[in-house]
């Protein structure tokens, strides 16, 4: 009890708050979509609500209904030992009471997210000011820390929900925008040589990929703009950008739209997975012969490109000094969702059924145009799509196993 008191009593913490929002999950689970994109489980300051929120995101991942019955089983599995540490859900029975819908809960996780990124603030600042009063302290130098250290908290506020909500434009045009104006002006005053952005695919016209069999992102397609989304939006206001310093300034930069990059050692479960990934996931926990669900109906399309020619591509454009981009980096084996979900059912051996439900779908079809590539560096992406998703099904497989262990 006392460990709670001296916890309250920091800044910038909220038991309160954290515990009415897991009660809010408890109460009306599917809740967990409007926090989820937001909110992480070390964001709780209290080790006891981040282990439940844990449990929370895990079931959503697995398709699985959250209750307080399937929520404490799942504590169990994740940490047997917490869980009888914490004697399951009981710490929470008082507020249970209390909160009787999740009416606040995207205003609670909201706070929650400042408070921790406040605490993270304060931290990281206390490692400054020890820095500082060294004799060989470098001024230059941490001041920039201090800036990248800002760039990085705002990172930590985004999530695909929360950029594509439409709720949330205004910061993230500001920290957007911000992030590239800090990068571009520490790279031009320090002389940093050839930096490299990454733009997205996302900044290509919606009216231009509305037809899934026959979408259209070719390079100079992008003019007259209509990206359908404010992410998009303000990728192409950076590139612009970075173009105005190469122009003006001298600053030489190279820039690559990237199309849907995956492979193994990324993110594979907690709902910010790409497509790859989550297929792999449900399709390594599901036995043969069950069923894991989709969103829409499965006809979108879209191509997926591998990390390690990702990584080439990039290497090849930063290598020569004739083409500064923009440039797409992407594969143009176009693949529809349904498709992939099979393709890694295969890879796996299952026979698994596909139950589609309504969610978020993006525009109908997406992929690479490598013509420009090809064109100014000789190259382009040729592993087929079956290769890298082979590797990264065996990785998210073990990280499956290794859960369940």
């Amino acid at each position: 009890m006392n460990t709670q008191k001296n916890m309250q009593s920091q800044p910038n913490t909220n038991l309160r708050l954290e515990q009415a929002v897991i009660a809010g999950l408890l109460v009306s689970p599917e809740a967990i979509f409007d926090v989820a994109d937001r909110l992480q489980p070390d964001m709780f300051s209290d080790n006891r609500t981040g282990f439940v929120y844990r449990a929370v995101l895990s079931l959503m991942a697995s398709g699985t209904a959250v209750d307080m019955l399937t929520v404490e089983n799942e504590m169990r599995r994740l940490d047997n030992g917490l869980y009888i540490q914490l004697n399951g859900l009981s710490f929470l029975s008082d507020m249970l009471l209390d909160v009787r819908s999740d009416a606040h809960i995207r205003i609670h996780a909201d706070e929650l997210v400042r408070c921790y990124t406040l605490r993270q603030l304060v931290n990281e600042l206390k490692k400054k000011e020890t820095e500082a009063q060294l004799p060989s302290a470098d001024v230059t130098a941490l001041l920039t820390g201090i800036e990248d250290l800002a760039g990085s908290l705002r990172d930590d506020m985004g999530g695909a929900g929360f950029v594509f909500t439409g709720e949330n434009d205004a910061d993230i045009m500001h920290n957007s925008v911000m992030c590239n104006i800090h990068m571009m002006d520490v790279a031009y005053k320090r002389n940093a040589g050839r930096i490299f952005y990454s733009s997205s695919a996302c900044i290509y016209p919606e009216r231009n990929q509305m037809d899934a069999l026959h979408p259209t992102t070719s390079e100079d397609s992008a003019y007259p703009a209509g990206p359908d989304s404010d992410y998009g939006w303000e990728k192409l206001f950076s590139e612009r950008m970075y173009m105005a310093y190469y122009r003006n300034k001298g600053l030489d930069v190279r820039i690559a739209r990237f199309h849907n990059i995956f492979g193994p050692e990324g993110t594979w479960e907690g709902g910010r997975e790409k497509s790859p990934a989550a297929f792999c996931r449900k399709v390594a926990e599901t036995p043969d012969g069950g069923t894991i669900e989709m969103w829409g109906d499965g006809n979108q399309t879209r191509s997926f490109l591998y990390i390690d020619e990702c990584l080439e591509g990039v290497r090849r454009l930063m290598s020569q000094d004739a083409f500064m981009g923009p440039v797409n980096i992407g594969s143009d084996e176009m693949i529809s969702i349904n498709g992939l979900a099979e393709m890694v059912m295969e890879i796996a051996g299952k026979n698994l059924n596909i139950k589609h439900i309504p969610g978020p779908l993006g525009v109908m079809g997406r992929n690479s145009d490598n013509r420009l590539i090809k064109e100014k560096l000789g190259w382009a992406p040729n592993w087929p799509l079956s290769k890298g998703m082979a590797l990264t099904y065996r990785w998210i497989n073990e990280q499956v196993q290794k859960k369940n262990k």
